[in-house]
């Protein structure tokens, strides 16, 4: 047996946020009158708070002074944490309890890599906070994916090496952040857009026992 350590990504992998997400930046492209879809969230994904504004700013082709920018984005978090308050354990995605079940059974650790700044906040409130032996997220990192910056900082947290980290992802920048890190990666989505990954799962039931014997054997 291998000593292998997993970090997580937090949305799409252990919870659904980005619908969250979604509605709180579609409310804030309608105030500044266009239309922002499912589609261009996509573009949001794994990509930190201020440069998604930038990205949704440049969808509607609108231009807006750094001092609004940043009114913005207060409201916009501030929306999104009213989603937030009112989660409970039952938005924790298929898979991910039994997961850390097997992990704790078998003293592997684990850390959350997020660029979420209220990834402990969103863990508290489905009742995971606890569970994890460190978390990296937005207020520890100062370079986004897909820079390998969260990933690193996670493995050092855990006192491990790059090599024998398992990274889990749903986004591609976190999947190219995983390889550039030089960590085995697992994909939690659709293999034509992750298929950087070394594997790559549906949904999160894809970590079968015999799937995770064969990682740590």
């Amino acid at each position: 047996m291998k000593k292998i350590a997993f970090i997580f990504d937090l949305d799409g992998v252990i919870v659904d946020t980005a619908k969250y997400h979604f509605l709180a930046w579609r409310n804030l492209a309608n105030q500044l009158g266009f239309e922002f879809t499912e589609e261009h969230n996509e573009l949001l994904k794994g990509v930190s708070r201020v440069k998604s504004l930038e990205i949704l700013l440049n969808i509607g082709k609108v231009e807006i002074s750094e001092e609004e920018k940043q009114k913005y984005l207060i409201k916009k978090n501030e929306e999104y944490l009213g989603y937030v308050n009112k989660m409970t354990d039952e938005e924790i995605l298929p898979g991910v309890k039994g997961l850390l079940d097997f992990l704790d059974e078998n003293k592997i650790t684990y850390a959350l890599g997020s660029a979420s700044k209220n990834a402990p906040l969103i863990l508290e409130k489905v009742g995971l906070y606890n569970r994890f032996t460190a978390i990296v997220d937005g207020n520890d990192v100062s370079k986004a994916k897909p820079d390998p910056e969260v990933f690193l900082i996670g493995a050092k947290k855990l006192e491990m090496n790059a090599e024998n980290c398992v990274v889990v992802e749903d986004a591609i920048a976190g999947v190219e952040a995983a390889k550039a890190a030089n960590m085995t990666c697992v994909g939690i989505g659709e293999q034509e857009v992750l298929g950087q990954a070394d594997f790559v799962f549906n949904d999160m039931t894809g970590f079968t026992p015999d799937f995770l014997n064969q990682l740590i054997n």
